[in-house]
Formats: C-alpha cells, structure tokens, sequence
C-alpha cells in the first residue's frame, strides 16, 4: 500500500461515513497522507479529522474515531489504526502491505509514481533559451505530464499573446541562471549537467564545477547513478546463479528506511509537479540511494560463500529492483540517463 493508495482509502471512508449520515459536512477533494510527526507512530499518518471536525461539528477525535471504524472495515493491508495527538489517525502498515509495495512498483516500472493529481489542468510554458531556464522548463513539462496535465511550451512567435482557455496556466521559467554557461554542457556533459541545474532550488544558484564529474560518494549525482546501477548487477547477478525475484510477504526492519522511501515517490513526483520544482525529486533520489546502498550492506541480496539462496533473497533482490525502478524513473523526469554500468 502506497501513500496514495492510503490516501484513496481514506477519502472513501470519508465519504462512506458522510454518505451513511455518520459524518456532516462536505467532503474534501483529497487527503494529505505523509510521515507521522512527532508524538506520532506508525507508518503514515493524516491530519484530516483536524480538518472536518468544524464542518460536522464535532471534536477531532470523534471524528478520528468514526473514520478509524470505516478504515479498519476496508483496508485490510493494515495493521493498526492508532489515534494521537489532537485527532491524527496514525497508519501501521501489515507485512503483506509492505510486500504488495513491492509488487506495485515491479508492475508499473519506472512509470511507478506517475497518477493524475494534476488532470484536467492545462499549463503552457513560455519558451527559454538560457540553458537554466531551458533545462527547467524541460524537466517541468515531464512532470506536469506525469501526473496527468496537459502540458506544452508555447511557440516562440506567439509566447506573448493570450490564446485558449483563460483556465490555461501560463508559466516562465525564471530561475537563477548559469554562469560560464556556453561551454557548460560541452565541458560536464549532458547528465551532469543537467543535474547541476536542476538539483539546486530555482532560487538558489546551479552546480556547475568539475565536482560533478566526482566518481565519488561526495557527488550525489555519482551515489544516485551508482545505486542503479548497483541494483542491476545484483540482477544479473542473480540471474547467473538461477535465483529468482519475488516480492514474498515480510521485509525485516533493516528494510522499513528504503521501502519508506519507495512510498514516498508518487507523493514526491505529485508535488514535484504541483510546485514546478525538479529539485525535489532530485533530493528524493539521493535519500533513495542512499537508503538503498544502505540495506545492502545490512541485508545482502545474494548468497555469501556456502550460503544457500532462500526466500530472504529472493525478497531482497525484488526491493533492490525496486529501489533501482525508482531511481530510473526519477532520472528519466530529470532528463538524467540512468545507466546499467558504472
């Protein structure tokens, strides 16, 4: 279960208990699923009794209560619904809610995270020809398109007038622009450099030294593209010694970091998306690999020496391609190949 899929979950109990006269007031459009906060537990949590105790006048936690009622009828890739706090419902996830993450991502591939949060919005970006702005725009039309806008760059001749729908969204990139910037694609090539302009904030100032070439785990870049290409050694490796993949039914806790962060990718793309910043997938994917690189060293995906291969293994290599599905399709929306060698 994913945080959208929570997210979905939730709202239908809203709306069930609103539409069986348990709950008054209107129902919202969405809700906001994320970490749990302090004083909180689980592995999700949402604020949204918080948000309908006014309208069915009633206290957050009379509100908390009826909705953990319907939740628990429904979803049965729970483990526990925990109340805390002023109304929070806090979220534990059942092993077999971790293992269906699994199989989610593996069935939709690097497409894992795209939705239509933004359907039925229509975005038009001016055109750029500073190479900041350029690689901005690119990278924000792949989001918007991801999760369901209509999304396009304007042509040159007509970016100034006003045509279509006055519903239509006009944007122009305007981030801070890059110094030394003719010679900057020769000089780091294209996926470094489009990672040095699209990491930092658009109101913060780009990356463009020689760092990026670093093969090293002080460069981002170099951690992000190492772990995929990581994950797919583990593959082939696998592959080699008849080793099948299979999500299996429980992950040990070693594990709970990178399948969290896994969860968290279709919320990252959706505000991605929503605030136009590419930066904050680039971020997601750094705390990926790292979570990633981290689990295989605590939790070896292969056999070591007379070990013999068992279902651990074979749950492990399914997360491992996983995490190596996220970590591509992240780089794709950035315009960042993701290579299978490194």
């Amino acid at each position: 279960m994913t945080p959208a899929d929570l997210s979905r979950t939730v709202l239908h109990a809203v709306r069930r208990a609103v539409d069986e006269g348990v709950l008054a007031g209107p129902v919202p459009e969405s809700v906001q699923v994320g970490r749990p906060g302090p004083g909180g537990s689980g592995d999700y949590a949402t604020s949204v009794a918080l948000r309908l105790a006014g309208p069915a006048r009633r206290s957050p936690h009379d509100v908390a209560h009826i909705l953990r009622t319907e939740i628990l009828r429904a979803a049965p890739d729970l483990t526990r619904v925990d109340i805390t706090g002023p109304g929070f419902l806090n979220f534990t996830l059942a092993p077999a809610g971790r293992a269906g993450l699994v199989h989610t991502v593996l069935a939709a591939g690097i497409r894992y995270g795209h939705g239509d949060a933004l359907a039925g919005t229509t975005v038009v970006l001016a055109p750029a020809d500073e190479p900041r702005a350029a690689a901005l725009t690119e990278a924000v039309l792949r989001l918007l398109r991801a999760q369901g806008a209509a999304a396009r760059t304007a042509d040159a001749r007509t970016a100034d007038a006003r045509t279509g729908d006055d519903a239509t969204e006009r944007l122009s990139a305007r981030p801070v622009p890059a110094a030394l910037a003719a010679d900057l694609f020769a000089r780091l090539g294209p996926d470094a450099a489009r990672w040095g302009l699209l990491r930092p904030a658009a109101h913060d100032r780009p990356a463009t030294g020689d760092d990026l070439l670093v093969q090293h785990e002080s460069n981002p870049l170099f951690t992000v593209r190492y772990a995929h290409a990581r994950t797919r050694a583990l593959l082939r490796n696998a592959a080699d010694l008849g080793i099948s993949v299979d999500a299996g039914e429980t992950y040990e806790q070693q594990a709970h970091a990178l399948l969290d962060t896994i969860g968290d990718h279709p919320g990252v793309l959706a505000a991605a998306a929503r605030h136009r910043a590419p930066d904050r997938v680039a971020r997601h994917l750094e705390r990926t690999a790292e979570a990633f690189l981290h689990f295989q060293e605590t939790c070896r995906p292969l056999p070591v020496g007379d070990e013999k291969p068992s279902a651990a293994h074979r749950s492990r290599l399914a997360l491992a391609e996983a995490a190596g599905t996220v970590l591509a399709g992240g780089l794709t929306l950035l315009g960042v190949d993701a290579p299978e060698h490194l």
